[in-house]
């Protein structure tokens, strides 16, 4: 049996889980919490509660053989230790591991999330069978987590994949504090932000847009709601989404050409807009990758679906073991 958390910055998971001798792991049970409480409060909320649900579910802390901590980075998964993330105000120098081994008493790992979901989808979602394969987050934020020759490769300093960072344009949406960046363009926040320069255009020109009818509307757009219009064909709301498909296949033809992966595994936006993504993001990537590398190279949405939060903590405690 296998102990998870789950710290983001809304919202929090506990999670029980095991894997089967046909290599599935399987969620057993999991509790949701909102990442409301100061960090040490929070803290011990989140351990509280696991041991609640241990005995909701009749198991002791002797059943449990590791436990996985993913966790919104920066952090250090060598020191134990979360380290400042700006979506988790407060947490600052936290020896999470530490704290976590000396309340449960059993081997505990911590990863950014970005590298706990791609293990998570190269044990047990649609990365199973590969050795060299890119896990890209592509929703609050754009992270990466990298497989390569069958290892997690975290870097130096644990900063490894951090792609978001990457500028793909001189101006541009914000994204990572940065203008023109690859997470600018391609994240939910990234795509509100081009949604609402392009819908701000149409308003101020007298013209209507379908899903955003006034200027005071404006803050409340979100790629979920551009995304639906896109999907009734509103021309404005597919040219957004063709832009972010622009520079996500920019973004994807450098990582081909520098890692020339087997796969690469795109989460959360891709999964629920592959059809308006798909053919300019494909499109780029014929144009600006090298041939061999690009059609050498599948890409495909995240096969974990919304469970890959929960997957993601397991896949950790798994390696715990």
């Amino acid at each position: 049996m296998y102990l998870g958390f789950d710290i983001g910055g809304t919202k929090s998971a506990v999670i029980l889980g095991y894997s089967t001798n046909n290599e599935e792991m399987l969620i057993t049970d999991k509790l949701v919490l909102p990442t409301s409480k100061p960090v040490f409060e929070m803290i011990e909320w989140l351990f509280i509660n696991a041991e609640e649900l241990l005995i909701k579910n009749s198991f002791t802390i002797e059943d449990i053989t590791g436990i996985g901590i993913s966790c919104g980075g920066p952090l250090s998964s060598k020191l134990g230790i979360v380290l400042s993330p700006p979506n988790l105000p407060g947490w600052d120098n936290i020896p999470i591991v530490e704290m976590t081994q000396n309340r449960f008493h059993k081997k505990t790992i911590l990863q950014n999330d970005a590298n706990a979901c791609a293990v998570a989808e190269w044990k047990y979602g649609a990365g199973r069978g590969y050795q060299d394969l890119i896990f890209l987050t592509f929703g609050t934020g754009m992270g990466a987590g990298l497989i390569l020759n069958g290892n997690l490769y975290s870097g130096n300093t644990d900063l490894a994949g951090e792609v978001g960072h990457i500028r793909l344009a001189e101006m541009g949406p914000v994204g990572f504090g940065k203008s023109g960046s690859f997470e600018g363009f391609c994240s939910g926040g990234g795509i509100a932000q081009l949604a609402q320069i392009k819908v701000r255009e149409k308003l101020q020109l007298g013209q209507k847009v379908s899903f955003c009818t006034s200027m005071e509307e404006l803050p409340l757009l979100t790629a979920k709601i551009v995304a639906e219009a896109a999907y009734l064909n509103d021309p404005l709301a597919l040219a957004i989404y063709r832009e972010s498909a622009f520079y996500l296949g920019r973004g994807l033809s450098l990582l081909i050409d520098i890692l020339n992966p087997e796969l690469i595994i795109l989460g959360s936006i891709y999964g629920r807009a592959q059809s308006i993504i798909e053919p300019a993001m494909m499109e780029v990537i014929k144009s600006e990758a090298i041939p061999d590398s690009s059609s050498a190279c599948k890409i495909v949405p995240a096969g974990l679906g919304e469970s890959i939060g929960d997957m993601a903590a397991l896949s950790l405690a798994a390696m715990a073991e």
